[in-house]
Formats: C-alpha cells, sequence, structure tokens
C-alpha cells in the first residue's frame, strides 16, 4: 500500500489507517478474537499505520492493539495514540463506562494537558500495549483546554519529539477552527480532523486545510462516513449524521451525492473515502475496523478507482462546494 510522509518528519503512514477505537467495546462488545483477527486483516492488506487512544475502552483499545501487533517487526508499522485523558481510578464505579464503550468502569478519565500528565500519559499507553515507543501522539480533544494543551502538552511533546522519542506531534479534534490555532500557534506537525472535511461538510476549506497547506503541515483525515450517512450505498431515513439521526435534508443530499457516483461507476462509501484525500495536504484516510469482515470491506472500498470527472458533476450540481480541489484539470494526490 502506498505510503505518504508526515511533512517535515521520518513518519511515513499507508494511505489506509486502522482506526482503533472500535476494537476497543465502542458502542457493542467486539470479542478478542474479532479484535485480533482485524488487525491481522489488516496486517495482511498492507495497512501500517493503527491508531489508538487511552480514551477508546478506557485501555482496551490499547491493550488489544498492542498484543495483536506484538510479534510484527516494529520498525515496519507506525502506531498513533492520544494524550489529554489520564485512566484513573473509579471512586465510584456503576458497573459499564457511561462515554460509548461497553468495558467495566474501575477506571475513569481525567482531564489534564499538563506535562506532568502528557508524560504519565504516554508511560501509561507504552506499558498497556507493550511497546518501546509511540510514533504519532496527538493532544485528544483539547476543545475546552487551550491554554494548557499550547503551553504544556504541546512543548511537552515538541521535546520528546526533539529528542527522537516520538516522530510527529498533533491535535485531534471534531473542528477545524482550534485545529488551525495549533498548526500555526504551536509545534504540532499534523492534526487529525473528524468529520470536517467530507461529502457532506467542507468546512475545514475555510480555516484548516488552507493553512496546512501554507505551512506544509499534514492532515489525517477521519470520520469520513458522519458517523454513518455516508457509508452505504443508499442513505436512509433513520442513520446517523454527526452521532444524531440525519435531518431529511441531509439524507437528500446524500441520496443525490449517491445518483451521482453511481452515474461514475463507483458508490457513495468508496468516494467518501477518497474524497478527504482530493486535498494535497491529506496525507491518510483511517477508517474504523470492528471484525475481519470490516477490513476487507474498506480495504475493496479503498481500492476503488474514483474517477476525477466525480468532483467536477459534484460541484456542477452544487453538491460539494466550488473551492473543493481535484477533477479532470486537477490532480488530487497520488492514488487518487
Amino acid at each position: 500500500m502506498e505510503r505518504r510522509k508526515i511533512h517535515h518528519t521520518p513518519v511515513e503512514l499507508t494511505a489506509l489507517g486502522f482506526g482503533a477505537a472500535v476494537i476497543g467495546n465502542l458502542y457493542r462488545t467486539t470479542s478478542a478474537e474479532d479484535a485480533s483477527a482485524a488487525v491481522h486483516a489488516a496486517w495482511d492488506a498492507g495497512i501500517r499505520y493503527f491508531d489508538t487512544a487511552p480514551h477508546y475502552g478506557l485501555g482496551l483499545s490499547e491493550r488489544r492493539l498492542g498484543a495483536a501487533l506484538r510479534e510484527r517487526p516494529r520498525d515496519e508499522y507506525v502506531v498513533s495514540s492520544k494524550v489529554g485523558r489520564l485512566l484513573v481510578p473509579n471512586e465510584h464505579p456503576r458497573g459499564v463506562d457511561t462515554e460509548g464503550f461497553v468495558v467495566r468502569d474501575d477506571l475513569r478519565r481525567q482531564w489534564n494537558f499538563s506535562r506532568d500528565g502528557v508524560l504519565r500519559s504516554i508511560e501509561s499507553t507504552l506499558e498497556r500495549t507493550g511497546l518501546d515507543r509511540l510514533d504519532v501522539v496527538y493532544l485528544h480533544d483539547p476543545d475546552n483546554h487551550w491554554r494548557q494543551a499550547a503551553d504544556e502538552a504541546m512543548p511537552a511533546l515538541a521535546d520528546l519529539r526533539d529528542q527522537g522519542v516520538i516522530g510527529a506531534i498533533g491535535a485531534g479534534m471534531n473542528q477545524s477552527a482550534l485545529l488551525t490555532r495549533f498548526l500555526r500557534d504551536t509545534a504540532a506537525d499534523l492534526v487529525m480532523l473528524a468529520g470536517r472535511y467530507t461529502l457532506l461538510d467542507q468546512s475545514a476549506l475555510d480555516d484548516l486545510l488552507p493553512t496546512a497547506q501554507e505551512l506544509g503541515k499534514s492532515v489525517v483525515a477521519v470520520g469520513v462516513f458522519n458517523s454513518g450517512l455516508l457509508s452505504h450505498e443508499w442513505p436512509a431515513e433513520g442513520m446517523k449524521y454527526d452521532y444524531q439521526d440525519a435531518p431529511p435534508e441531509l439524507v437528500a443530499r446524500a441520496r443525490a451525492i449517491a445518483d451521482v457516483c453511481t452515474a461514475h461507476g463507483t458508490t457513495l462509501p468508496a468516494a467518501a473515502i477518497a474524497f478527504p484525500a482530493t486535498h494535497p495536504s491529506t496525507v491518510n484516510v483511517t477508517l474504523g475496523m470492528r471484525d475481519r469482515d470490516q477490513v476487507t470491506q474498506n480495504v475493496e472500498l479503498h481500492g476503488r478507482a474514483v474517477p476525477q470527472a466525480l468532483w467536477d458533476d459534484l460541484r456542477g450540481q452544487g453538491l460539494i462546494r466550488p473551492d473543493v480541489p481535484g477533477g479532470s484539470g486537477v490532480q488530487g494526490p497520488p492514488g487518487q
């Protein structure tokens, strides 16, 4: 699988990444066997970038990912994890986690973007994964913690990067405005952008993507299906958009985009995966993969040819913004 370098760093990511939140029992239980099979299937398909976080299943995702990769040559793959939520003993457990993961809540999350919190978080992640290092570390959802994240957490990560302990550093969020500030005002090499550069939402063109291009910074795109509305060939009422029921007007728009995709010999999910990579700053698209079947499906969708003329037609019909790059006269990144 093609690899793309995080600009100005030694780290290379495969064009498709493995999102490990789901193997931390996101929304429903995933067996240890299915989780391990998903990681191995991703490896067999050529995926070499794996993303996790302490938040995902209160450490379960990190433990499962580390176990599945333990026998693989360490220099052949890239692992990213995140800091900002320390896992501490839960003094008042209720039995099950309340933040979307089907796991016991013997631990709880504690926001902490201090220098000490960053170092403690990384040390704990290395213990859970059994890895000797992390290749990429993101600040995780620092939306309400800008000052501490910018003044303490990011400099701590920059020190580790400059010492060669970490290969690249950044931040990951569901918004583009604050990620733009991280690129402009901190030592971040890249950002993980969730759901703000998709077939249904191109708001990152207002701030983040031009800034990344101007500064030579990189973007990893996640949430490309907008919580599910773009994940099926024919969107239906009741599907989710940004974690809520999709409003009828968005369902209608997604169906209109699906019709154009069909006319170009492709599908809505394939186009949804290909779309973020039309921007030259995007170096990777990472998808959640719960089991072997999901890996097979995602890899097949990623490998489908999506004609450049599709973007021209979507622009022409007003279904995506006119300033979206790519098309018959504009080449996107390699492989698109």
